[in-house]
Formats: structure tokens, C-alpha cells, sequence
């Protein structure tokens, strides 16, 4: 009985031995349900907080956080775990990363793709998230600024025409003043919901040390044009200066994935704070102690 006990285990161990792989499909709908279970369990747990009548909204915010960021957690280990299994499958590994990476900040990210295959670095979704990498360390806190041209619409003529005027980032930083830099677009619900905190930024600190910009980048995205910007800029009383049809270029050469992205330079055009540092009462606060006020 002994014996054939011992030969019944090492049958299992080759059949276990025998278990089919997986296919790249499988992989992959094997991971998008995993990641559909953790946002389910998020969307219960959030409407829970939001049912909850013995919670202040402050309290709520407060939770709704905590939610997102346990969620965002969880989501970028369950794609580890994914790419440590196929880190040089080409077919499964640029995926993982493409539905993971916007939940990391830029040195976890780092870390994450730094074992993957060449090949799989050589993908177009890899390549340009590595590109973006680099260009953001380019443009960190600490760097001068990467100076951009745009072909700013100045006005209109008789006929209605735009009016073209060669436009840089130089022509306003690195020119003796603080600036608060703010990338945006007419079509963007968050960013429209931000210039309340730059106006308020700007009314009570422009002056001889600092001043605001505002480019808009990527309008053509959304089918809008510099008559959007104009026409939103002039509704929203943004009286500050303003740099308009930017589409790509600006928001590329500073590693800009989201809108609205606040960037705040010093005098000599160094990069002093920039991105989640500037959003609401950040962006006063920022300024005030740079200021000195």
C-alpha cells in the first residue's frame, strides 16, 4: 500500500507537472477581472461611506481618499504580480503597465520597469512611458525651465482672421520674476474648477516679483480651437497673461499626462514646486512662502 501510494503522489506531480499555460488572452482577462473585482468592491465600500448619515462631508472626503488611494494600491500589486510572471511577454506585459502606471509615482514606476525585457521596453506603450520618465526628471523641481514657441492668437483681423504672434515661455520666466505657470484647456471640467484659486493667487501677489501665466495645450483634442480659449479665458475673468493655441508641445517637454498641471518656477527660471503641490489651498500657500509674504 505503501508503494503504490508513493507512485499515486508522483502521478499527481506530473500531471500538475502536465497543467496547460495560459494563453496571452487569458493572462489578460485573468488580470481585467481582478482588476473589475477591486473596483466593484471600491464602488460598494464608497457608496457605503456616502450613505452613512453619522459622517460630516469633510469626513467623507476624508474616507472617499483613503478608499482611493487602498484601491490604487491594490490594483498596482495585483499588475506586479502579473508582470514578475511576464516580464518579457510583449503581448501581456506593455497592457499590465498601461492600465497600472498612472496609479505610481514616478520613482515606484521607475522601479517596476527596470526588469523588463528590452523587447518589452521597445513596445510602444513602454517606450513612451520610459520617454515620459526621462522627460519629467528633465524638468523636475530643481531643473530650469525647457523654454517652447507657440503660434499664439493675438486677435483677429477685419476679416476675421487670427492674428499669429510668436509666443515663448522665455518671454515671461527667468525674467525676474516668480511664476505660477498653469497648463490647461477650455474643454477641462478641473481645470475650469481651479482658476478661482489662481485669481485669487493673482489678485493679491502680482506685481513687481510675481505674475501668472496660463497656457492652453491640447484643445484640438477635444475639437475646440483658440476662439474656445479665448472666449473661456474672457468668461472666467482671466485676466492674467495668457498663452494661447498650444496643442501638444507644451504639456510634452514637461511630462504632462493630466490637466490642469501647475507649475511654479522662481526668478532665474528654476523649477520650484509643480503638479499635486499646486492644486487648491496648495497654490496660495506655495506662493506666500516663496514670496516671503
Amino acid at each position: 500500500m505503501k508503494k503504490f501510494a508513493l507512485i499515486a503522489a508522483a502521478a499527481l506531480m506530473v500531471l500538475a507537472g502536465c497543467k496547460a499555460k495560459q494563453t496571452d488572452e487569458e493572462i489578460l482577462a485573468a488580470f481585467q477581472a481582478d482588476i473589475e473585482t477591486l473596483m466593484n468592491d471600491y464602488r460598494t465600500s464608497a457608496e457605503a461611506v456616502d450613505a452613512d448619515e453619522a459622517l460630516t462631508d469633510e469626513q467623507k472626503e476624508v474616507k472617499f481618499d483613503e478608499l482611493q488611494e487602498s484601491v490604487m494600491a491594490k490594483i498596482v500589486e495585483t499588475g506586479r504580480k502579473v508582470l514578475a510572471r511576464n516580464a518579457s511577454n510583449v503581448e501581456v506585459a506593455p497592457k499590465v503597465v498601461a492600465n497600472i502606471y498612472s496609479y505610481m509615482d514616478d520613482a515606484e514606476l521607475e522601479a517596476l520597469l527596470a526588469p523588463l525585457s528590452d523587447e518589452v521596453k521597445a513596445t510602444e506603450a513602454v517606450s513612451y512611458i520610459l520617454g515620459n520618465l526621462q522627460t519629467k526628471k528633465a524638468t523636475a523641481v530643481g531643473k530650469k525651465f525647457v523654454d517652447f514657441t507657440v503660434d499664439h492668437v493675438a486677435g483677429v483681423d477685419k476679416a476675421g482672421n487670427p492674428i499669429y504672434e510668436k509666443k515663448s515661455l522665455s518671454d515671461f520666466v527667468g525674467k525676474g520674476k516668480v511664476m505660477l505657470v498653469d497648463f490647461w484647456s477650455p474643454w477641462c471640467p478641473p481645470c475650469k474648477a481651479e482658476i478661482p484659486n489662481i485669481k485669487a493667487v493673482w489678485e493679491k501677489y502680482h506685481g513687481a516679483d510675481f505674475d501668472v501665466l496660463s497656457v492652453a495645450v491640447w484643445e484640438e483634442s477635444r475639437k475646440m480651437d483658440w476662439h474656445n480659449t479665448i472666449d473661456t479665458a474672457a468668461f472666467y475673468g482671466m485676466k492674467w497673461h495668457q498663452l494661447n493655441n498650444g496643442h501638444q508641445e507644451p504639456a510634452s517637454l514637461y511630462g504632462i499626462e493630466g490637466i490642469p498641471h501647475m507649475i511654479l518656477f522662481d526668478k532665474d527660471g528654476t523649477i520650484l514646486k509643480r503638479g499635486d503641490d499646486l492644486r487648491g489651498d496648495k497654490t496660495a500657500k506655495a506662493v506666500a512662502e516663496v514670496l516671503g509674504r
